[in-house]
């Protein structure tokens, strides 16, 4: 679980990023999962949106990637959403205690 120092630090980190991630009219398939998995793996934050034909809500959406690859949702404003997964074997962000 984050503290709010933490989801704020993380939340500094990600206005400077793009999304990779793009929800839209389909479901949430297995190989966007996977594609957020590895892309959690690599970079441990990423950002995703949920484009306007999506059925999802951006918090339904980010809720529903983040419970499906073990992460954490940092952040959904808008369409926009922000995913935290920590990368036990070669950490790349330090987060403040």
């Amino acid at each position: 679980m984050l503290t709010s120092k933490q989801r704020a630090f993380l939340r500094s980190m990600a206005n400077s990023i793009e999304p990779i991630l793009h929800v839209g009219k389909g479901d949430i398939s297995p190989a966007m999962l996977k594609q957020a998995d590895d892309a959690l793996t690599a970079r441990e934050i990423i950002k995703g949106k949920v484009l306007e034909n999506s059925p999802l809500t951006s918090r339904q959406a980010a809720e529903e990637i983040a419970s499906n690859v073990n992460a954490e949702v940092v952040q959904v404003i808008g369409r926009p959403f922000v995913l935290y997964r920590e990368n036990k074997k070669e950490p790349k962000i330090t987060l403040p205690k």
